[in-house]
């Protein structure tokens, strides 16, 4: 299908993006960088595990860079006072991140576009008239029904591509391959308790390592590779849990920097959020 682009301009160009872990970043970092003002929303204590590369980060440590764009809490009780202390931030031109689990932020500052990076593999109540455009991240979402356009996150040949009619590929459960492997990539909490690190991002490690403690039991790796993530010493976790996970490619800089999945999914947005603010005609309604 020919397409161009309308030449109309959007009353406004804010974005709210829920979500500020790893996948959302590489959204919030696209948009950012290509000139859009973007707030996120996050719960009280996110649980990351690349936390070198989520901007939620600065919840636990003041304030977080990754790649050059640097992020800060909104604070206040109220969304009234947590949408002044973000304009404020965004006048520094620093990403405030807001607690907000529920996002009431959002009826609020009215923004143009509206992205749920929470990757909860199901709609948690994201609506398709909240903003101007509404862009949903990965399985859970239908475009046309509670958002305007869905974002595939498989890895593969389509991961980044706007979809506007139907949904994203379903949640098999696995994760999409990295030099050959898949769930071995995974850290998992072998019970539920308190979790202790006893490595840090970026260290080489080798298979059987011991990278983490979880109530007395050892979170060991499966592959040897880098150890690209990792939760936040002290959190409390389930039997199961995800806790970190370890690139077989072996290169400590990947750990300080957006992924290629992150930067995909991060392109898909831009342009749903661009083809659905500007307008995009095809070529028949351009020749009626």
């Amino acid at each position: 299908m020919n397409t161009r682009i309308r030449a109309t301009t959007p009353k406004g160009n804010l974005v709210i993006v829920k979500g500020g872990g790893d996948l959302a970043t590489g959204i919030i970092h696209r948009l950012w960088r290509s000139g859009f003002p973007v707030i996120s929303t996050e719960v009280e204590n996110p649980t990351m595990v690349r936390r070198t590369v989520s901007f939620a980060e600065c919840l636990y440590s003041g304030r977080h860079v990754v790649e050059g764009v640097t992020s800060a809490q909104a604070e206040g009780n109220t969304p009234e006072t947590q949408l002044a202390s973000a304009r404020a931030l965004l006048a520094e031109k620093i990403l405030p991140v807001i607690i907000d689990p529920e996002a009431k932020i959002v009826a609020l500052a009215k923004p143009a576009a509206l992205v749920d990076a929470i990757i909860a593999k199901r709609n948690l109540g994201t609506r398709i008239d909240q903003a101007d455009v509404v862009v949903g991240i990965g399985p859970g979402f239908t475009a046309g029904v509670d958002a305007h356009a869905v974002i595939e996150t498989a890895r593969g040949h389509d991961i980044g591509r706007v979809i506007t009619d139907g949904g994203a590929e379903p949640n098999t459960g696995v994760p999409g391959p990295i030099g050959g492997y898949t769930t071995e990539r995974l850290l998992r909490s072998p019970t539920q308790g308190v979790f202790e690190p006893r490595s840090v991002i970026g260290d080489i490690v080798k298979a059987g390592d011991t990278v983490a403690i979880v109530n007395g039991q050892a979170v060991t790796a499966q592959i040897d590779g880098v150890l690209r993530g990792l939760l936040r010493d002290g959190i409390e976790v389930p039997e199961g849990f995800k806790v970190g996970d370890v690139d077989p490619r072996a290169k400590p800089e990947h750990c300080n920097t957006i992924s290629d999945k992150s930067r995909a999914i991060g392109g898909g947005v831009l342009e749903a959020i661009m083809m659905f603010l500007y307008g995009v005609e095809t070529a028949a309604e351009l020749t009626n």
